[in-house]
């Protein structure tokens, strides 16, 4: 017998319940001898009418153990109209005038209580309503907020033998007191140290993920200060998107201290610029290159093609995407052979250009003419790949190191930049654009995997001075804004401009240090930080301006358009290519190369 008969049984013998219920409390539990003749004789008909109005309410296609107010709706209607068809065929069958008519306005409530009741039992049983409060197992936790993810978290986690949610705090005052599903709100998150003594509570998750960034920072750090092991729910994007449940609980990182404001992406313009387009990344396989494949699927392009010189690199992205259609092209940008090859065969209509060295004390010194030929030629290579192949739209991912630079790695995007203006010149049908940003939490190569390599390791955390400075913002986020920038460009009749994104406020790097070690669960005279003097070509602090340079708004908040006033000519690209194009040069004649062509780059004493 299947589940649906079973409950189709158990709501008939409601009905007869309900039936003989109603004479019951009609005749104040003394049912007279002359109805019960007309009580089962009227059955006959209510059960049947009964039983196929629930049918045809679709009773039968839910879980009891996921009851809700959706069913307790459909309940009522179908009960509701049970009333109105049971006196009306009964009718039909002349046995209308031996039913008092009190029960006709008994019979729906008591079935209403009855049905609704069983089932939402049933559920209260499964979800361990009646064990689990009485046995209070699972560790004693705080809420840090008192909204909608709270309410949802307290039903995902009312199951769990882990937490015990204990009370929430609030970023107000105003709902103190009251409760929010049986759990009190103790106050605000002020007061969270006394609140998590008073509740024996060693534990608080942050669950405001629509909150501001500086709000979830806030609540972090006086949890983090109360001693209490912090933990958050998922993004918000994570939560919409339906990549992971609200109860996917995980440690705070770094990320979400440093976290952004929520990005709102023009998605149908997105669209418009990748569906069903060929879309190429250089340097697929870095970690800017492969966020950038994973923004661009979501916008279903007809075709993605990887290019990247490491094969691991390459493999690994390719993994990613296993399923989906991809295609991974091994090639060096500084071959311009293969790159007319590679841009003949897919043509590209959007070309995002990602591939670069970028280390800066590993390009300072021996490594200079490489990271110059690497970063500009590679560049000048790509670019004239497109310009050949007839691709719309190449976005160039550059950086604040390339304003005022003081290091090789610097003045070569800023070259690299520069570049693309003199392309842009040559033609009018590929838009040639620039998003520069600093720099990338958890980018290959950045400070966020030594500290924790560091901290792992019982430390010291070095840092290199205490008063240097950077723009830091999230992979994903930079990703999105240089799709962002690429749509707004595509709108535009000329191309070579420079999109400045908006990084916030700097933070300096010791800061980020301590809050390492804090998240870590360690105290800084455990883990110490120590000082090692500036590196080759590092400065104290970055730009997203150069001094010449002026910002005009775009429609999007986060984006700026940087416009040199200056574009070199033809002359100045043909010698510019002759240069790179020599045999291997030292560094300093790298040096002088880069100060004679980019006139700002002032190269660092250190």
């Amino acid at each position: 017998m299947t589940r649906s008969t079973l409950i189709f049984l158990h709501d008939l013998t409601m009905v007869v319940l309900a039936w003989l219920g109603s004479y019951w409390l009609r005749f104040n539990l003394d049912i007279p001898g002359e109805f019960h003749q007309a009580m089962w004789s009227a059955l006959v008909v209510v059960i049947p009418v009964q039983g196929l109005i629930f049918y045809a309410f679709g009773l039968y296609r839910g879980l009891w153990r996921f009851a809700s107010v959706a069913d307790l709706k459909r309940i009522l209607l179908a009960c509701g109209m049970a009333a109105l068809a049971s006196p009306a065929a009964l009718v039909m069958v002349q046995q209308l005038n031996m039913v008092p008519r009190s029960v006709f306005l008994l019979d729906p409530l008591l079935l209403v209580m009855l049905m609704g009741g069983v089932r939402f039992f049933y559920r209260a049983w499964k979800d361990g309503h009646f064990y689990l409060q009485r046995t209070g197992v699972g560790t004693p936790v705080l809420i840090v907020g008192a909204g909608e993810t709270a309410m949802r978290l307290i039903k995902e986690l009312e199951t769990s033998q882990v937490w015990r949610i204990v009370g929430f705090v609030d970023v107000g005052s105003a709902q103190t007191g009251r409760q929010l599903g049986g759990v009190p709100i103790l106050g605000g998150v002020e007061a969270i140290a006394e609140h998590a003594r008073r509740a024996e509570a060693f534990h608080a998750i942050i669950a405001m993920p629509a909150a501001s960034a500086a709000e979830r920072r806030h609540a972090t750090e006086l949890a983090a200060a109360a001693g209490l092991s912090v933990m958050t729910v998922p993004s918000l994007d994570d939560l919409l998107t339906g990549r992971v449940a609200i109860s996917a609980i995980r440690k705070v990182e770094l990320e979400d201290l440093l976290g952004r404001d929520r990005i709102e992406l023009d998605e149908a313009g997105l669209h418009g610029l990748l569906e069903h387009k060929t879309v190429l990344v250089t340097g697929a396989g870095g970690s800017i290159g492969a966020e950038l494949c994973r923004q661009i699927a979501r916008f279903a392009p007809q075709k993605l093609v990887f290019l990247e010189q490491s094969e691991f690199a390459l493999y690994s992205v390719e993994q990613e995407f296993a399923g989906q259609s991809v295609h991974c092209v091994i090639g060096d940008v500084k071959d311009p052979a293969r790159m007319n090859a590679v841009f003949a065969e897919y043509r590209p209509d959007v070309v995002f250009h990602a591939a670069a060295y970028k280390h800066v004390p590993l390009m300072e010194c021996a490594n200079a003419w490489e990271a110059v030929r690497n970063n500009v030629l590679g560049t000048l290579n790509v670019a004239r790949a497109a310009l050949a192949s007839g691709t719309g739209d190449f976005v160039l991912i550059s950086t604040d190191k390339a304003v005022n630079p003081t290091n090789v790695m610097g003045a070569s995007k800023r070259l690299a930049e520069v570049v693309c203006q003199a392309v842009q010149a040559q033609s009018s049908a590929t838009r040639f654009v620039m998003v520069r940003f600093g720099n990338v939490l958890g980018s290959s190569g950045s400070v966020i995997p030594r500290f924790r390599q560091q901290i792992a390791k019982g430390g010291p955390v070095t840092v290199t001075h205490p008063e240097i400075i950077r723009f830091f913002m999230l992979i994903s986020e930079a990703a999105q804004l240089v799709l962002q920038a690429g749509l707004i460009a595509s709108r535009q009749k000329a191309g070579g401009e420079i999109f400045v994104l908006d990084m916030g406020e700097p933070v300096k790097i010791v800061d980020l240090a301590r809050d390492m070690i804090r998240l870590s669960g360690f105290a800084e005279d455990e883990i110490k930080i120590e000082f090692t003097g500036l590196r080759p070509g590092e400065k104290l602090y970055e730009e997203l301006l150069a001094d010449g340079e002026s910002t005009l708004p775009t429609p999007h908040p986060k984006l700026r358009i940087a416009k040199p006033s200056a574009v070199p000519d033809d002359r100045w690209l043909a010698d510019l290519e002759q240069w790179l194009t020599a045999p291997a040069r030292i560094e300093a004649e790298v040096k002088q190369g880069l100060k004679a062509r980019v006139p700002e780059y002032q190269p660092s004493a250190h």
